[in-house]
């Protein structure tokens, strides 16, 4: 672990979900390994009218709650929430009592300091606006925003210039926890530390690519944020897309910031256009219904919603294409959805099949599958002699490699490390403005068919995989989801 000097992380919003739920236990977990030192500041910011003390009770039961109890030690999270401090502001107001956070931070100029802003995105300006007013903004200073940046490319704009105006572009940490995520980080490790996939990373081998990420769960207290954003801006525009240009991304010329963005960049560029013909073609949504997860009864959306209507998708799959000499003529699909059959976060690449029949069996084409959660690791699904049979007949065998069994180490929280590249400065996990700017371009024409109903919205019984229709998405390409194999 590289270790850090003391550093300041103010967290905007810090009595919600996401503070108790991941940031600080992902604090606690860089403590145990002496990434946050004596003289530390984490600092919670929010309206609840809180002492230090009432926080750090808070704080206390959600790490016996959210810590693995494998690492949880209830004398070394005493000793971490010592460093935790709290105060009771409205930061989007330059008007409010900023006296005790300015406290907190006197005299700290020459330390790392981090904004973490974990609040509706339509304060982030403001919030800014405050900092800079307050004179708060040091030369080590990092303002991290929380995804989703906008709800279009306008808005996106509107923020990313509006926090422009107090932080620079270097400043800026867009924050993507799905690049946090050791598995997904590792597809670079598999095709660039892997000279003999590389070379077979390309139209001439390659059949599909299939990026998955399903849930069991339905939306939950999050039913209102959720109805105003849906599967495509929550899980798309950001986590699968960025996903799918580490899958598709040409050989960066190293493995900073700016290298590794650019190529992330072109592949996003290189989206197929979604025109209203390929909205309707290539696009499905739907909604969940009370179906059975785990042998229980669970309701449909709109009774976790606590609505009569909505046009909301909980599901989506997409058909798309990269238009680069690699990726010539291969079908991308992505899907997402809450209530499905499995929790699943996977990318699938099926190999082009063998061109002439020499066996009595048809072999299956084999399946590279990379588990990025739950149950990370790597598996390669091969034809291979049956042994049970005196004739030549083929039967699937399975390489398959558990990264938790085979490095025995546990593996960390996505928060964990961009947490700690936010102290450090290091931009290379989180996303640049043009990045934002070209998710959006390639997202908003499928919202706008969809709101034209240029693709209906579908239903699909809690417990399921989704409707058929995503399943007849991949048989006009003689393909299947990979549970269909």
């Amino acid at each position: 672990m590289t270790q850090t000097d003391p550093f300041d992380f103010v967290i905007v919003g810090a009595t919600g979900d996401l503070t108790m739920r991941k940031l600080l236990p992902a604090f606690y977990q860089r403590f145990r390994l002496g990434q946050a030192p004596e003289g530390t500041q984490i600092i919670g910011v929010a309206r609840s009218k809180l002492s230090s003390e009432e926080y750090r009770e808070r704080g206390a039961k959600a790490l016996k709650e959210f810590v693995p109890s494998d690492s949880y030690d209830a004398a070394q999270a005493e000793a971490f929430l010592e460093l935790v401090q709290y105060a009771s502001l409205d930061a989007a107001d330059k008007d409010a009592d900023w006296s005790t956070l300015k406290s907190l931070l006197d005299g700290h100029e020459d330390r790392p300091r981090v904004f973490y802003i974990a609040t509706a995105p339509n304060l982030y300006v403001s919030t800014a606006a405050a900092f800079a007013d307050k004179e708060l903004i040091s030369p080590h200073t990092r303002i991290v925003l929380e995804k989703p940046i906008g709800v279009d490319l306008a808005s996106a704009e509107e923020i990313n210039t509006g926090v422009g105006r107090y932080f620079s572009e270097e400043q800026i940490f867009r924050i993507d926890h799905y690049l946090g995520k050791t598995t997904v980080q590792n597809v670079l490790a598999l095709r660039f530390a892997n000279p003999m996939l590389e070379r077979s990373w390309n139209s001439g081998t390659i059949l599909s690519v299939q990026i998955t990420a399903a849930e069991t769960v339905g939306v939950g207290a999050r039913g209102p944020y959720y109805d105003t954003s849906g599967a495509l801006r929550d899980m798309v525009q950001n986590h699968l897309l960025q996903v799918l240009s580490l899958v598709a991304m040409e050989p960066p010329a190293s493995l900073t910031a700016a290298d590794l963005r650019d190529e992330k960049l072109k592949v996003l560029r290189a989206l197929k256009p979604m025109s209203p013909e390929a909205v309707a073609k290539d696009t499905v949504r739907a909604q969940y219904v009370a179906g059975e997860i785990d042998g229980k009864a669970v309701d449909g959306y709109l009774t976790d919603l606590g609505d009569d209507t909505s046009t909301t998708e909980t599901f989506l799959a997409i058909r798309t294409e990269v238009r680069t000499p690699r990726w010539f003529g291969v079908p991308f699909y992505l899907r997402t959805g809450k209530r499905l059959a499995e929790k699943a976060t996977e990318i699938v690449i099926t190999f082009r099949p063998q061109p002439w029949p020499i066996f009595q069996d048809a072999p299956k084409p084999s399946r590279l599958v990379l588990r990025v959660q739950p149950h990370e690791g790597v598996s390669l699904t091969l034809s291979s002699k049956d042994p049970s049979k005196d004739e030549f007949r083929l039967r699937e065998a399975t390489l398959d490699v558990s990264y938790p069994e085979q490095f025995h180490t546990r593996y960390p929280d996505s928060y964990e490390e961009l947490l700690m590249d936010a102290v450090q400065g290091d931009p290379v996990l989180f996303i640049r403005r043009d990045e934002v700017q070209a998710s959006w371009r390639w997202v908003e024409p499928i919202l706008a068919g969809w709101k034209e109903d240029a693709r209906a919205l579908e239903t699909y019984k809690a417990g399921t995989w989704g409707p058929d229709s995503s399943k007849d998405l991949l048989a006009r390409d003689g393909s299947k989801w990979l549970e269909d194999f």
